[in-house]
């Protein structure tokens, strides 16, 4: 006959002096703030957080996140979001709809600006200071990823002062990386801070890694704006050559007495260009702007800011392992 009796088997852990006991009551009231915190700041940031969808050339081409940064709805996204878009929807987390148009975008920094057409007044966020963060801070990712309209994930600030490559290969610096999760469609969207305030714009995530995701800093988002603003984009200098980096060997260090053991070597020259009416050669290793030292393009890319565009500025060079200065004035760079 079949034995049905239930059997029990005594779980001898159950009584194990060493297991873990639950959480105590202090640890809970800790968890309660932290997940008050969580939700203040989703309930203020929240309703500024929007979908767009892009066209281009008259077709739906994507969509992303923006970030409402005023009332009359200038909106904050990632350029490749919105770049060569037509038209821009803005999607409201309260159902309503808009028409945007693009104001500006930067490639350099995965920044675009949006700007909704109709009169408007909107519930807007604020950029803080990425400057005061601290790693291990609570950081709260607000986004509409994979279609699902004013997610949320917290994690924190796992490191700052990242290197990013954007898609037309500038470095993007100062970016902020984090353990919130991001996916598809979170590009555009917020990064917060515990205090409510927009500290990043979400920009990338590593595709297969666990907790790595990265936001630009907000207050790169804060000078990109300024000049999307002014001019419909970010004003850049550029000499007009092709370089790379290049070392420079202990000996060429000794002879032409500097300390550094690398610059960025001329490869070509523009003719026409600042550089050659300077008379900066290929072959020439650019050591210094201005007295700052140079040694990677980035670097060089980094210090032909908008304030060196019509000033003249002068180029500490290495030409046949001798130092020489030149003094050139640097034009305004146009395209990527």
């Amino acid at each position: 006959m079949l034995d049905v009796t239930p059997r029990f088997v005594l779980d001898e852990d159950a009584f194990d002096s060493s297991t873990p006991p639950l959480a105590p009551a202090g640890d809970g009231a800790l968890l309660d703030a932290y997940s008050l915190a969580v939700t203040e700041v989703v309930e203020r940031v929240g309703p500024a957080v929007v979908r767009l969808d892009v066209r281009r050339h008259g077709y739906r081409s994507g969509s992303g996140s923006g970030v409402i940064l005023s009332p009359d709805g200038l909106i904050l996204t990632n350029s490749h979001v919105a770049q060569g878009s037509a038209r821009v929807g803005v999607q409201m987390p309260d159902g309503r709809h808009f028409d945007a148009r693009l104001i500006g975008d930067d490639p350099d920094t995965d920044l675009a600006l949006v700007h909704v057409e109709q009169p408007v007044s909107l519930p807007a966020a604020r950029l803080g200071d990425s400057g005061l963060l601290k790693r291990g801070q609570i950081a709260i990712a607000i986004g509409n990823p994979l279609g699902f309209e004013a997610t949320v994930t917290a994690g924190v600030i796992s490191a700052l002062g990242r290197s990013l490559r954007a898609k037309n290969g500038r470095l993007i610096d100062d970016v902020i990386q984090t353990d919130a999760a991001l996916n598809p469609g979170n590009s555009g969207g917020a990064l917060v801070s515990s205090r409510g305030e927009v500290v990043g714009i979400n920009t990338a995530m590593i595709m297969g890694a666990q907790g790595i995701s990265f936001a630009v800093a907000s207050n790169t988002a804060s000078f990109v704006m300024g000049g999307l603003i002014r001019h419909g984009r970010v004003r850049r200098a550029s000499i007009g050559i092709a370089a790379h980096p290049a070392v420079i060997t202990r000996r060429i260090q000794v002879a032409a007495g500097v300390v550094q053991a690398a610059g960025v070597m001329v490869d070509s020259v523009e003719s026409g260009g600042a550089a050659d009416m300077a008379g900066m050669r290929a072959g020439d290793i650019i050591v210094a702007v201005d007295g700052t030292r140079v040694s990677g393009a980035d670097e060089l890319v980094r210090l032909l800011a908008e304030d060196k565009i019509g000033r003249p500025t002068a180029f500490d060079l290495l030409r046949n392992g001798r130092r020489q200065v030149v003094e050139l004035t640097p034009r305004e760079r146009w395209g990527a």
